[in-house]
């Protein structure tokens, strides 16, 4: 029997997002949503739904966490073996999702992933906890292994493997840029009237901003 759930429901409320409040520019828009969903202390803000396709065309989900964005777009760290960066290699059109339901917000962008560089991976490699440099060696993300202490096992190898110096990156581990193509920003609002504004890169790189009905 199915549960009904016909009943679990919560009533949005707070200011409206107007068209005159909104940033020309995207990146800039979400940099003042990303500055407030701190100050508002939403949990784990930074935690994004990536969506990659396979070549089946099956779609997959898996939360990542964003480490960092500029103009240029947003940033992700993963090992090159996993389920998603081979899905990126055959199809590199991806989207992110940022929840921040606590306060009735979320962002949503569609673009593509690309990898890059070794010296920016590294950049960022050098700034992880040594146990997260350790375990981005220990694990083969994403492969059928038989019980977790094999990777309990794998981890005590590489912790003797680096133990009298700097743990290096691996070549099977980097980061990857999602450039954006759109980006929706949406606000929940009472009675399901939510406010959503797309941007859109246009032709001469420009960004067309549309309201959506919610």
């Amino acid at each position: 029997m199915a549960s009904d759930l016909s009943e679990l429901r919560k009533e949005y409320t707070g200011a409206s997002l107007r068209r005159k409040d909104l940033a020309a520019n995207p990146i800039d828009q979400f940099e003042t949503w990303f500055s407030q969903a701190q100050e508002l202390e939403v949990v784990e803000p930074n935690a994004m739904s990536l969506s990659t396709v396979d070549a089946n065309g099956q779609a997959w989900q898996r939360m990542v966490l964003l480490k960092a964005f500029d103009q240029r777009g947003f940033i992700f760290f993963t090992n090159f073996g996993s389920r998603k960066a081979k899905q990126i290699e055959t199809n590199s059109r991806v989207s992110l999702l940022f929840p921040w339901v606590s306060i009735h917000r979320q962002v949503a962008v569609s673009g593509t992933a690309e990898k890059i560089s070794s010296t920016e991976s590294l950049k960022y490699f050098v700034k992880r906890p040594y146990g997260s440099q350790i375990g981005a060696w220990a694990s083969e993300q994403s492969s059928v292994i038989s019980s977790r202490s094999l990777l309990h096992a794998k981890l005590d190898e590489m912790k003797r493997k680096f133990k009298s110096g700097e743990v290096p990156l691996p070549s099977f581990w980097g980061g990857y840029r999602v450039r954006p193509n759109t980006l929706e920003f949406w606000q929940g609002g009472t009675n399901r009237i939510h406010d959503r504004f797309l941007y859109s890169i246009g032709a001469d790189d420009s960004w067309n901003i549309d309201r959506l009905s919610p």
